[in-house]
């Protein structure tokens, strides 16, 4: 269920836990979930940070960390060669019969370097950001210590700056946005304080303001958008009150109203979703949940739902409707980056994967439909963003890991399959959007310190 609790009663929890737990390596975040003690007064008095599901395994995510690296030491902080993601849909290309006003030249930079830009008007992690035609991006929704938002603002290249546009209906996190091939941003389920919503919206550049759509067939929060050749848009898997779901369901925007499609073998949340060159859809890891028993006070036992990450993949094809399994992970991965690269495979980075593996990736092969390991990154870090730049290259900026948040960068070059480091950001942040502007340049906004705290800064990647 979700919970209502301050940032110093959960840090209280995280530090009560490590004084009192012992050195064994937790067998999944659901393990550590469990250990937690059970909140008894999460009604009380104070000023509320509402924590989500996934919030609260971002948090045991870091106490496993924690954990392995007392029992096992430091040096799993920095990735070792090993086996070896609210991923965002493709752009359409803008239509040849808009007219898209030029942008000023960016000011001159050194390649490989971050400076600093405007700031968000509201501060915020979790994010969507979406290109929009005429060069400017979009963010819209994620939360901050009030939680979920409802706000949205724009971002101009030409001047470096952001402005508030029109809002929301609700706040939404966990939410989906995707860009239609009409122009118009579909904003898509989510959760807001209450729990995960069905409810969908559109954002409308020309007049800044959005307006309901049709409702999806159930509520969901922590799933995928995807864009199909076709424009509908598949809406797969991720969670509600039961836990994740196998379901998927289908927006039309000629109709402006969603329909149920295929289901996929196993119910997941926090996965990735990368369109291929051939038009089905792969949809990588994720989180699962499985029946376990558990031993109660006095000996009793009962039947619990465990918490897992998933390697197993599938493949949506739009023609038949359905999802088939494909090739599996080399390893199990929830919140990974995947990034379609210019030859047609998709690169699968970092995610909630075993401590050891966190910093490893893996390439998929349409060709062959499996899944090989490639380079690690030079750190261990999980919830960077990932960018394909204009060059082939993958940019992997910030992220977090036990010692804190990251400012590093590394590029991933697809013709060597190694990672390198490039420059750092000013600031360190997890969880930021990132969007390839017009220019070449990446646009970094907002993101999240110290696990919770709401960043409104951003930068600019040179490539």
């Amino acid at each position: 269920m979700n919970r209502r609790i301050t940032q110093r009663e959960l840090d209280d929890e995280i530090r009560t836990y490590l004084a009192t737990a012992g050195t064994p390596e937790p067998g999944s975040l659901g393990d550590v979930l469990r250990r937690l003690p059970a909140r008894t007064d999460a009604s009380r008095g104070f000023r509320g940070l509402y924590v989500s599901h996934g919030l609260l395994r971002f948090a045991a995510a870091a106490i496993a960390l924690v954990l392995v690296v007392s029992a096992v030491g430091l040096p799993l902080l920095v990735s070792r060669p090993g086996s070896a993601t609210p991923s965002a849909s493709r752009a359409p290309a803008p239509s040849a019969s808009k007219s898209i006003p030029p942008q000023a030249s960016a000011p001159p930079a050194q390649a490989g370097t971050f400076a600093p830009t405007g700031s968000l008007t509201v501060a915020g992690y979790g994010a969507t950001a979406t290109l929009l035609p005429d060069g400017r991006v979009l963010i819209a929704g994620g939360s901050n210590d009030s939680g979920p938002l409802a706000s949205a603002e724009l971002y101009d290249p030409a001047s470096g700056t952001f402005s508030p546009t029109g809002s929301m209906s609700v706040g939404r996190e966990l939410v989906t946005a995707t860009l239609l091939p009409n122009g118009l941003v579909l904003m898509a389920g989510g959760q807001d304080k209450l729990g995960a919503i069905a409810s969908a919206e559109l954002y409308d550049p020309a007049t800044g303001k959005f307006r309901a759509t049709g409702a999806m067939t159930v509520a969901r929060a922590a799933h995928t958008a995807t864009l199909l050749s076709d424009g509908r848009v598949l809406i797969a898997g991720g969670s509600d009150d039961s836990g994740p779901l196998a379901s998927a369901e289908l927006y039309d925007p000629a109709t402006g109203t969603f329909s149920a499609t295929g289901s996929m073998s196993v119910g997941r949340d926090y996965m990735s979703a990368t369109l291929l060159p051939n038009g089905r859809v792969l949809i990588a890891g994720g989180e699962t949940t499985s029946p376990q028993e558990v031993v109660l006070t006095g000996g009793a036992s009962a039947t619990d739902n465990a918490v897992r990450n998933v390697a197993s993949a599938e493949l949506y094809d739009p023609v038949t409707g359905k999802f088939s399994l494909t090739g599996s992970m080399t390893t199990e991965r929830s919140v990974q980056t995947a990034t379609l690269l210019s030859d047609g495979r998709v690169l699968i980075v970092g995610g909630m994967a075993r401590p050891d593996t966190a910093g490893s990736a893996e390439l998929y092969d349409p060709a062959t439909g499996k899944f090989s390991a490639t380079g690690s990154m030079t750190s261990l870090r999980t919830q960077p963003t990932a960018t394909l730049l204009p060059d082939g290259k993958v940019l992997i900026a910030g992220g977090w890991t036990i010692g804190g948040d990251f400012a590093t960068a590394d590029l991933y070059d697809p013709t060597t399959g190694a990672f390198s480091s490039t420059g750092s950001m000013s600031t360190a942040r997890s969880r930021a959007s990132a969007t390839l502007l017009r220019d070449g340049r990446v646009l970094i906004a907002g993101g999240a310190v110290d696990v919770f705290t709401a960043m409104a800064s951003a930068e600019l990647y040179q490539s």
